[in-house]
């Protein structure tokens, strides 16, 4: 995620909300949604019933599936539709849902038979088909509630200008403005034209909420039968988490792969023949040798060491006997600025979920080492019913930013693979605050 940090941006109108609303461009929009609702429904409602009834009275011969098919796959195309209407007036944010399997490129009969027999399994076809029966009667009841509200509002707030422009006529009460031999002009009593102006801004304030409490109920029918189930949903979501974990631990094989190479492998072959040339040397020149074994002793300390380093990256000691508390206090003694660390917890979360804790406060410690120019830092750890909150603190000089391509992101993407959330709080000049939210117990 990117958060950005600038000056607000908060509008300030002169005018409430009440007295905007009849006149916002979104009172319009769905105005205009509801009205043209009632038209779609009425074919929609036909088309559906009909294909479905069709279909059902046809199941007696070969044709009546492949029609109850064809009626669900129609009403698919009115939901994209409806989708499509639902984001351009009501501003509503709805995903696509999973399309049915397509028989493009297939030429045979069972290629067909497996689309219809996929439409028909499908939950979200049926859906579309009970949005196209149900919405009618929501339809036609919208339409007459906005329009009656918008029509009398208008009419009642504007009764004086067309009441003078189509006047009463002879025999009613009210003020002569003209009369000859053939007829009268009269107009209503001012106080009557007060009184029926007040009724028609009463309507006129309130006909925009109540617009928008219909639109509401067709945002929820569109974003409840069109949009994407929650299980699919949840399995698109797994299955972009599967493709960041294998991504993540392919990395972190090469990056061992890597290490091992170009670290202990190459001191452990250098060795090697440092200790080849002692033993070729031990008659000829024992003091030369001795010299060689010992830096030869000397390189075996420095691979040790690497290959400490090494496992402690892979999943240190100290974690699985000790906790995150000790773990994290050793990771903080090799930063570079002093490091306060509190770590309160009533109990040790899942061994996956403390893992992962460790290497993001490991992570972004050495972004503090490396990038923040701070002069002291802070980690704390706490629980939150079933979560597990992590924040790391520095005084540095800010500009942090989850952006595509920095190690912010890929930390994020990480995280989120476990249910996790990451929040940057780095305004320029700093301080920089970043939160971590982990599961407790992982996923359930």
């Amino acid at each position: 995620m990117a958060m950005a940090y600038g000056p607000g941006t908060t509008r300030h109108h002169r005018l409430p909300a009440a007295l905007r609303a009849p006149l916002e461009a979104r009172t319009w929009r769905e105005f205009a949604y509801l009205l043209l609702s009632l038209p779609l429904s009425v074919f929609y409602f036909a088309v559906a019933l009909t294909m479905a009834s069709l279909g059902a009275g046809l199941l007696v011969t070969f044709l009546g599936i492949p029609v109850l098919a064809g009626a669900l796959a129609v009403c698919r195309g009115f939901g994209a539709l409806e989708r499509a209407r639902a984001r351009g007036l009501l501003g509503a944010e709805i995903a696509d849902p999973v399309p049915v399997p397509s028989r493009s490129g297939r030429e045979s009969g069972a290629g067909m038979m497996a689309w219809v027999g996929g439409v028909l399994r499908s939950g979200v076809s049926w859906r579309h088909f009970l949005y196209a029966v149900v919405h009618l009667p929501w339809a036609v009841f919208a339409f007459a509630v906005s329009l009656a509200f918008w029509t009398y509002g208008w009419a009642l707030l504007t009764y004086p200008l067309w009441q003078w422009v189509i006047p009463m006529h002879a025999g009613v009460d009210g003020l002569q403005l003209y009369s000859d031999r053939t007829h009268s002009i009269y107009l209503d009593s001012p106080f009557e034209l007060v009184l029926t102006s007040l009724l028609g801004l009463m309507f006129w304030l309130i006909t925009p909420w109540v617009i928008r409490a219909l639109a509401t109920v067709d945002r929820l029918l569109v974003i409840g039968l069109l949009g994407p189930s929650r299980l699919a949903t949840r399995v698109s979501e797994l299955e972009s988490d599967r493709g960041v974990v294998i991504d993540t631990a392919a990395a972190d094989l090469r990056r061992i792969e890597r290490d091992l190479h170009d670290g202990a492998q190459a001191r452990l072959v250098a060795l090697a023949m440092d200790l080849g040339l002692a033993k070729e040397k031990l008659t000829e020149d024992p003091q030369a040798a001795a010299r060689m074994v010992e830096e030869a002793h000397g390189e075996v300390k420095t691979a040790l060491q690497e290959l400490r380093d090494l496992a402690r990256g892979i999943h240190p000691a100290v974690l699985t006997d000790r906790g995150l508390d000790a773990a994290l206090s050793a990771v903080a003694s090799r930063c570079t600025v002093p490091v306060a660390v509190d770590v309160d917890l009533p109990a040790r979360p899942a061994p996956a979920i403390e893992g992962i804790a460790y290497f993001t406060v490991s992570e972004l410690l050495q972004n503090v080492s490396k990038h923040s120019g701070a002069t002291r830092a802070g980690v704390d750890v706490w629980r939150v019913e079933d979560r597990l909150m992590l924040q790391v603190t520095d005084n540095g000089r800010g500009g942090a930013r989850v952006d595509a391509g920095t190690g912010l992101a890929g930390l994020a993407e990480r995280l989120d693979a476990v249910d996790g959330v990451l929040a940057v709080s780095s305004p320029e000049g700093g301080p920089t605050a970043i939160i971590a939210e982990l599961p407790w117990r992982g996923r359930s």
